[in-house]
Formats: C-alpha cells, sequence, structure tokens
C-alpha cells in the first residue's frame, strides 16, 4: 500500500521539486512554504522600460531630490505613479510641466465631463494600437462614473462621441487633410453638436494622446505590475538568478550590446559636432536665397517619403483594441503619393505663437499657456552635452529635428535652411523619428538602439520628449486653422 502524503510532507516535496529547477533564497523558500496556493504576480519585464536599464531609470529618481519631488506630488494626486513619469523623470523639468498639463487636461474645471475626457482618450490611444494608455483610461474612465457598456465598443457609446471618430482618425494619420467642413458637421450635428469649447478640449485631448502614444511605444514603455500584461504567475526559468532577482528586474540584459554598440561607433558624436561646426560656418559666410530654401524644403519633403518606417508587416489590432475606433484600415500615408499634392503649410501664415496660442486660450483659458510651456520646455532643453562631451550648443540639432518632424507633416518654416537636416540626421535616426511619429506601433527596440549608439539613455529620451511635442504641435496647427476657418 502507498504512503499517504501529509500536508507538511507535501509542502517540502513542493518546495524541494522548486529549489531543483530554480535557484530559490531561503527568504522565498520560506516564503513560498508559508503562502503556499497564493498566485503572486510578478513583473514581465525588466522595469518600466523595455530600452532602458531599470537601475538607469531608478538612479534617478533617487538620486535628484526635485524629481522625486515631483513624482511625490504626481502620486498624490492621482493615487499612482505610472511608468511614463518614470521614464520622463530623466528631466525633471519637462516632467513637471507635462504632468501638470496633463492634470489639468483630466481633472480641472473644463468643457468636457471627466468620463468624457477618459473616453476621448481611450479613443485617441487607440488608434495607435497604444494598450498601455487604452487600460489605463478603461480603469480611469470606470472610477469618475463611466457606463460600462461604453467599454464594448465605439458604436455603444454616445452619437456625440462617434461623430469624434473621424477626427480622430485624420488627426493621428493625415492631418493635413483636416478641412472646415469636418469641423462644421461636429458644430453644426443638430442635437449631437459640439459647442467651440467643448471641441478646442477635444482636439487638445486627442492630440495629446496621438503623441503620448508615440512616447510610450518609441521609449519602450512596459505596463505596470498591477496592469493588463505587466505580470504572470509563472516564474521565468533561468537558473542563474533567484527567482525574486528576475522579478525584481535584476538581470543583465542590455550590458553586452551596450559594449558592442561602443565599439562599432567610435566617433559618432565627433562627426555630428564637427557637422555642427562646419553648417555654422556655412551660416556665417553665405546664406541662401528664398527661393533656394523653398527648393530644399520641397527635396527634403519628397526624401521623408522614402525613408521607410517598419522593418515588419502591417500591424493588425486586437478586436479589445479595435472596438473603440472606426476604420481600422486607415493608416498612415505620406501626403503626396498617387500624384496627390497637398499644400505647404507655411508656419508664417498661421503658427503656434501667433495664431493657435491665442484661440485656444480663448476657448479653453489656461490651457494654450500650459502647452506653450510645454513646448518651449521640450525644445529649449538642453544641458550643453552630447554624449561624454561637456559645453557643447545644441540648439541646431534640436531645431533640425523638430523642423524634420514638421517636415514630415509638410509644414514649412520660411527662415529655416533644410539643407541642414540631411547633415545632423542620418538615415537610421530618420526611420526611428518617423517611424516613432506616424506609426509608433511599429517600433522596435532595434531602431532605439541603432541610432546615437554612443549617446546616453537619458538624451534619447529627451529626443523622444522633442519627437512627441513637434507631433502634437504639428496635429494641433492643422485642427487649429481648421476651426480658424471655420469660424471665418
Amino acid at each position: 500500500m502507498r504512503h499517504a502524503v501529509g500536508p507538511a510532507e507535501n509542502v517540502e516535496n513542493n518546495s524541494f521539486a522548486v529549489s531543483g529547477l530554480f535557484k530559490i533564497c531561503t527568504h522565498c523558500e520560506r516564503l513560498s512554504k508559508k503562502d503556499l496556493g497564493v498566485r503572486i504576480p510578478r513583473p514581465l519585464g525588466n522595469g518600466p522600460s523595455r530600452f532602458i536599464p531599470e537601475k538607469e531609470i531608478l538612479q534617478v529618481s533617487k538620486v535628484d531630490a526635485r524629481t522625486q519631488a515631483i513624482i511625490e506630488d504626481a502620486f498624490a494626486a492621482l493615487g499612482r505613479l505610472d511608468n511614463i513619469s518614470l521614464v520622463m523623470g530623466f528631466h525633471p523639468q519637462y516632467l513637471e510641466s507635462f504632468l501638470r498639463t496633463q492634470h489639468y487636461l483630466l481633472q480641472m474645471d473644463g468643457p468636457l465631463s471627466l468620463h468624457y475626457r477618459h473616453y476621448i482618450g481611450i479613443m485617441a490611444a487607440a488608434r495607435h494600437q497604444c494598450s498601455y494608455l487604452v487600460n489605463l483610461h478603461v480603469n480611469d474612465f470606470l472610477q469618475v462614473g463611466g457606463d460600462p457598456k461604453w467599454l464594448n465598443g465605439l458604436d455603444e457609446a454616445p452619437q456625440k462621441l462617434q461623430q469624434l471618430g473621424e477626427l480622430n482618425k485624420i488627426l493621428a494619420h493625415r492631418p493635413w487633410l483636416l478641412t472646415k467642413e469636418h469641423i462644421e458637421r461636429l458644430l453644426k450635428a443638430e442635437e449631437h453638436s459640439w459647442s467651440l469649447a467643448e471641441l478646442i478640449h477635444a482636439v487638445v485631448l486627442l492630440t495629446h494622446y496621438h503623441s503620448l502614444a508615440s512616447f510610450t511605444f518609441g521609449c519602450g514603455i512596459t505596463p505596470e505590475i498591477h496592469c493588463d500584461g505587466g505580470h504572470t504567475f509563472r516564474p521565468p526559468s533561468l537558473s542563474q538568478y533567484c527567482v525574486c532577482d528576475i522579478a525584481n528586474g535584476n538581470g543583465h540584459a542590455n550590458h553586452h550590446d551596450d559594449l558592442l554598440g561602443n565599439q562599432e561607433v567610435c566617433g559618432e558624436v565627433e562627426v555630428l559636432m564637427e557637422r555642427m561646426k562646419q553648417l555654422q560656418e556655412c551660416r556665417d559666410d553665405e546664406e541662401a536665397s528664398q527661393e533656394e530654401m523653398a527648393t530644399r524644403f520641397e527635396r527634403e519633403k519628397t526624401e521623408s517619403m522614402l525613408v521607410v518606417t517598419a522593418e515588419d508587416e502591417e500591424c493588425v489590432p486586437s478586436r479589445d483594441i479595435s472596438r473603440h475606433f472606426e476604420d481600422p484600415s486607415y493608416g498612415y500615408k505620406d501626403f503626396s503619393r498617387r500624384g496627390e499634392h497637398v499644400p505647404t503649410f507655411r508656419v508664417q501664415d498661421y503658427s503656434w505663437e501667433d495664431h493657435g496660442f491665442s484661440l485656444v486660450n480663448r476657448l479653453y483659458p489656461d490651457v494654450g499657456q500650459m502647452l506653450d510651456e510645454k513646448f518651449q520646455m521640450a525644445y529649449n532643453l538642453t544641458y550643453n552635452t552630447m554624449a561624454t562631451h561637456k559645453d557643447v550648443d545644441t540648439s541646431m540639432l534640436r531645431r533640425a529635428i523638430w523642423n524634420y518632424i514638421h517636415c514630415m507633416f509638410g509644414i514649412r518654416y520660411d527662415d529655416y535652411d533644410y539643407g541642414e537636416i540631411n547633415q545632423l540626421l542620418d538615415r537610421s535616426f530618420k526611420i526611428y523619428i518617423k517611424t516613432m511619429v506616424c506609426s509608433p506601433e511599429k517600433t522596435t527596440k532595434r531602431m532605439y538602439e541603432s541610432f546615437w549608439r554612443q549617446f546616453q539613455h537619458s538624451e534619447k529620451v529627451h529626443v523622444n520628449l522633442l519627437l512627441m511635442e513637434a507631433r502634437m504641435q504639428a496635429e494641433l496647427l492643422y485642427a487649429l486653422r481648421a476651426i480658424t476657418r471655420y469660424m471665418t
């Protein structure tokens, strides 16, 4: 007759079996005996980002007192601290501006009700298949009393929100196609019509979350442990670590790659600095004519269309995500394909500073000011360093990045020489920029690692802040110009 195993022996046997597969520290072994039968979630990723080593992100928030204070304030206001904020913590001045703006858009007095705001956030993030942001706002939507039925799909939401679907898709993928007729349809929809103030609030939310989806994918943000996709219940099978080490992200995944990358691209920073110096000298020596400047813009605009955005097949959104928006096949298309010609958007005719800012501030008080500060913060942010070099003026490089993004959207600055872009941004960087801005869901770790390989992660995060804000401003310019044309 077989000997029956008692509960205590069972615990010992299980513990021994697990210890045989993994190296487990005594503390964990003791816990596993104590809590047998409890399914403990373990993080799927190593820290807040798939692209940036966790220890670098956590060091910043521990060392910098200002960052810590900002993060504590954010936690007090929101009751949580998301991974986006942790990664933005590399740049505390910007993080403060970002959190202040987002808090105002979502929680302070404004034309739209709280549940409408979160639902619009869901719609906007879903357009780029950003499940991270969608899940965040699904929870917030329910917390502020949103109707769970709306989460079954856009067709279950009120007609008024459904009508926003067209604006959402055009702004996300081809904002240059937006016309005053699109605006008119929203403002004159009889009982489902939007007021001008509500529409401005909605437009700012849509552009905020489209561009935040870009940042999320561009930095490889991972879901928090309590969110969908942020945890597992099965321990990873890596014998050289204790399970608790793996769960806490103490792996060494990126170190070897970083060393190889630095050896391969030795001198990259110096080459870029030399080009900046030469361009400055050329600027001082001669100035191109207006005709030549216009030609260089058109050339850069055409070249930007030849930059391929992705390495893989089309991403097909899951039903979970696609139910929150209409027309899933609609995506980014270059504006001059198939003989189409979209007139260049000249900033001299309609700019954020002279036109957009005042329109937003008039219809949604204080938001224009907050957005302006956030744009300025991202554009002007500098520590006067490039990799290991100090006292470097990076303004030329920052302007090239910002203007290249606007160029991809057909926006031209008459006073900028677009010939500088090809000198300062190499092909791998352009591929990353275009993918992150136009099709962020296709951004890969390989793309992130392939540009500026000698630069620090904090500098790459700064680039992503620039890309995010330039994209948001480009979308806003098209939307606000359409609204202005409707009003006049």
